[in-house]
């Protein structure tokens, strides 16, 4: 513990923040628990009341007393999107499937609102926080997107003050992102798109990311280094976690089914082991969170995959945890992502946690297959791999059947621990400020 005395604050810029549920909240939350330990006093700016599809009131405790925690009113035309929802392909929190934009709502998000939504954000915030920043002489902030608006926050603060450190914190990238290249925007919104990126790259004092691959991508865009620093979990999440499993097997994917997964190969394959081994009574599929519309299709006309998944609305952080006792196996498909070789979802450290098998479709190649093959907790396969899939679904039950007691965590998956990970930023972020 790092005395009061010698902690430095540090403004954190970010759209996502409890009650906000989902992935993207918990790696600057997790920073921030840990932060006051590591010499580092939190202060969160945040929208207020902003427009989340989920929410998990359970992250809350995870704030740390010493955090200041600022709202700051947002204007978000999803509101509008929403009461006209039948006309538009948006997500609707009253369903268990995703949908992506698509139609109408694409092109207007793809190339009205650009980098996003969220850029009407921007303007008042940042002159809001000139003034902040100033009163409270502070030296150093950080900006986490998406929604890559975020940066341009601190790509106008660096402006108005050259002085500052800022650390640009990319979870996902930002041209190259899937999610962008779905709703197809046009050659002029790219265009901004990539001067945009371009600015926040070369301006940035320093940029991180959460896998190898990434930084690769946006290294090679703003021609610099990029540093990375994963994801990972919290053992404090894990410390009550017990394991009750149930009668059946039960493989569970957590999180979001996003639109562009393919769950299809690894269930056909699925299919077979079931029947070949005749254990069409004994296994459960279960997807916790939402799920796309190619497993919707699936499971509307495919008999024994309609009797065994299970689709369960989300749930809070504090409940999935418990629904890892029940679990026998945990799923991991990557396939159908683009530059799915450097997605590392915040889920698999978690899973990594729990010492559950864990049963993995993507590139053997990949960020993840390197982490998973080093932990020891499964190997990744790809989704032409047939028996490459029915060993891995083999390994996994004889595990379950012979009741064998969960997979140790080594002593390298340390490094993937939130507490680990957050004394990393914070001397990341010293070492900025030292070479200003």
């Amino acid at each position: 513990m790092i005395p009061v005395a010698e902690s430095e604050k540090v403004l954190i810029i970010t759209y996502y923040w409890p009650p906000s549920g989902g992935s993207g909240v918990q790696r600057w939350l997790k920073f921030v628990k840990y932060f006051p330990g590591n010499g580092i006093t939190p202060i969160v700016f945040t929208p207020k009341d902003p427009y989340f599809n989920m929410k998990d009131p359970s992250l809350l405790k995870d704030i740390p007393p010493e955090a200041e925690v600022l709202h700051f009113p947002i204007f978000e035309p999803y509101r509008l999107f929403d009461r006209f929802k039948k006309f538009f392909g948006a997500v609707s929190s009253g369903s268990s499937t995703l949908s992506e934009p698509r139609g109408i709502t694409a092109f207007i998000r793809s190339n009205f609102f650009i980098p996003d939504p969220r850029i009407f954000w921007v303007g008042p915030s940042v002159e809001f926080l000139e003034r902040f920043i100033k009163e409270h002489e502070i030296k150093t902030i950080v900006t986490t997107g998406p929604p890559h608006s975020v940066h341009l926050i601190g790509l106008k603060l660096r402006k108005k003050n050259p002085d500052l450190v800022w650390l640009a914190d990319f979870r996902d990238p930002w041209t190259t992102w899937g999610f962008l290249l779905g709703m197809k925007p046009s050659g002029i919104a790219m265009r901004i798109h990539r001067r945009l990126e371009n600015q926040v790259l070369t301006k940035a004092t320093a940029v991180t990311t959460v896998s190898s691959f990434y930084a690769r991508q946006l290294g090679r865009l703003g021609n610099r280094s990029v540093e990375v620093i994963t994801n990972g979990f919290d053992a404090d999440d894990f410390k009550d976690l017990s394991f009750c499993p149930a009668e059946k097997f039960v493989i569970r994917h957590v999180g979001i089914l996003h639109p562009a997964c393919n769950p299809e190969p690894f269930l056909m394959v699925l299919k077979k082991w079931i029947s070949d081994r005749g254990l069409e009574d004994m296994v459960e599929v279960h997807f916790t969170g939402l799920i796309n519309r190619t497993l919707q299709e699936l499971l509307s006309k495919d008999e024994l995959l309609s009797k065994i998944i299970k689709v369960q609305e989300p749930v809070g952080h504090r409940q999935l945890i418990s629904l890892y006792g029940e679990t026998s196996a945990l799923l991991l498909i990557l396939t159908g992502y683009r530059d799915a070789e450097g997605f590392l979802p915040g889920k698999l450290f978690e899973y990594l946690a729990t010492g559950l098998p864990l049963i993995a479709e993507g590139p053997t190649g990949g960020d993840a297959a390197v982490i998973i093959e080093r932990s020891g907790a499964g190997k990744m396969v790809e989704s032409n791999d047939y028996a490459g899939m029915i060993t891995e679904l083999n390994n996994a039950f004889d595990h379950w059947s012979k009741k064998s007691p969960v997979i140790p965590m080594p002593a390298g998956a340390k490094t993937f621990s939130r507490e680990y990970l957050s004394g990393k930023m914070a001397n990341f972020l010293r070492q900025l400020k030292n070479e200003k």
